[in-house]
């Protein structure tokens, strides 16, 4: 092992540290990772820009872009905080109703957009709703985020390590739909009963509190009705584009800005409005994950790492395919999923290359993982850490620990249900 490869690990690892902690900025750190292994020689302009395998990903950068300004101009309509109180009205006020029903609209949103820009709108929503109803916010939050990360494994947008898998894969949004839409929606029936529970029990019913929530008008959350409805249209088109990959040939990520440029123009907002909730730290953050991953793919760390598992696994993809997955939701939840997948996804290409169409499952069993992984700690997925800072703000600081206790026990019981559908299903 030469001294530049030593050099890239010590980087890399470094990096994985610094992330998983939250000492500094992740964007920060991942900028400055990339920027490292420029200067050690694992790669250079051309590999970051140009290169296919060891350069940036522009259709997950892009894909991203194109639904974080949809959903940011979607947002200005008022129809996330529509859909809360519309949720809690028909619950009628019924606390551990409210929270199912919230469970299912996160999980569903989650799948159409994505799970960090779902809990971004509709978290402080349920603050407002759990201080009408006098309960404590905090188990409506952590169910939240959890119904998030496990309704995010449905759709190739629904969580960032999809975008990922299906970009290096060449997955379609309809084989998302067709391969974990089925194993998500059992989960979620699942998790509901869970939720009861670890929580319902303490939930209890206000009479007083509940009338003032059936008080509350929906209508006047909708501030601008034409907006909404144009929103709504454009989404249907874009969600369609997805669908229709295999006929119109369009990848996501063109297909994402092209619904984002013409939303921008009908709708013709001011054009800070319409890039006003982009997540710009967060697509840096992967640009640097990505220069960093394409240095260990180009000093060789990664073609080697994928020999040894290649030789490990042998023919027994089944084997491989429950160990990926119970892996993956390990390691997913001590260290953020994005940079994982991103890591990871070489590897399992070169298994999947070694092994066939016997071995495409790997594909399946690493987003699974990786996943539902994201529900085991506070920091396993973006969207938990964006939760907790939203907590946080609103004066219901969620710890760490009160979190991962939580955590751990639904990640061991979807992950234990996504073994024997991934064996059944696929070997």
């Amino acid at each position: 092992m030469t001294i530049q490869v030593v050099a890239g690990l010590v980087v890399f690892l470094g990096a994985y540290v610094l992330i998983a902690t939250e000492k500094l900025p992740r964007a920060t750190v991942a900028l400055t990772g990339g920027a490292l292994m420029v200067l050690l020689g694992a790669t250079d302009e051309a590999g970051i820009f140009f290169s296919e395998e060891a350069g940036i990903d522009w259709h997950v950068i892009f894909l991203l872009l194109g639904m974080m300004m949809i959903v940011g101009i979607l947002r200005q309509s008022g129809a996330f905080e529509y859909l809360a109180i519309w949720a809690a009205k028909r619950a009628r006020g019924r606390p551990f109703v409210v929270m199912a029903m919230l469970i299912v609209i996160t999980a569903m949103l989650s799948a159409a957009l994505d799970n960090v820009t779902t809990v971004l709108l509709v978290a402080p929503v349920t603050l407002l709703i759990a201080d009408r109803l006098g309960v404590p916010p905090v188990p409506f939050l952590i169910t939240q985020v959890m119904a998030s990360n496990i309704g995010g494994a449905a759709t190739l947008i629904g969580d960032p390590p999809n975008i990922i898998v299906a970009s290096r894969a060449n997955l379609t949004f309809l084989d998302f739909l067709e391969h974990l839409t089925p194993l998500v929606i059992g989960l979620m029936i699942v998790f509901i009963g869970l939720a009861w529970l670890l929580f319902g029990r303490r939930l209890h019913h206000d009479a007083e509190r509940a009338a003032k929530v059936m008080a509350l008008n929906e209508r006047e959350a909708i501030k601008d009705t034409r907006l909404l409805i144009t929103s709504v249209a454009v989404i249907a088109l874009v969600l369609a584009g997805f669908a229709l990959q295999g006929v119109t040939h369009l990848d996501p990520a063109v297909v994402a800005l092209l619904g984002a440029g013409l939303l921008a123009l009908l709708t013709r907002l001011e054009a800070r409005k319409v890039v006003a909730d982009v997540e710009w730290e967060t697509l840096l953050f992967f640009a640097g994950l990505f220069v960093m991953v394409g240095g260990l793919v180009n000093l060789g760390v990664i073609d080697q790492l994928g020999k040894a598992a290649t030789d490990a696994v042998g023919t027994n993809y089944a084997g491989a395919g429950v160990a990926l997955l119970v892996g993956s939701a390990l390691v997913s939840g001590i260290i953020d999923n994005i940079p994982y997948v991103a890591t990871m996804a070489p590897l399992v290409a070169d298994l999947v290359h070694a092994g066939g169409a016997a071995a495409e499952p790997l594909w399946w069993a690493l987003t699974m993982g990786a996943d539902l992984g994201g529900n085991a700690t506070a920091v396993g997925a973006s969207a938990n850490v964006v939760v907790l800072g939203i907590a946080r703000r609103y004066g219901h600081p969620i710890s760490f620990w009160e979190f991962t206790k939580y955590g751990l026990l639904v990640t061991g019981v979807t992950v234990a249900l996504s073994v024997p559908y991934l064996l059944i299903r696929y070997f």
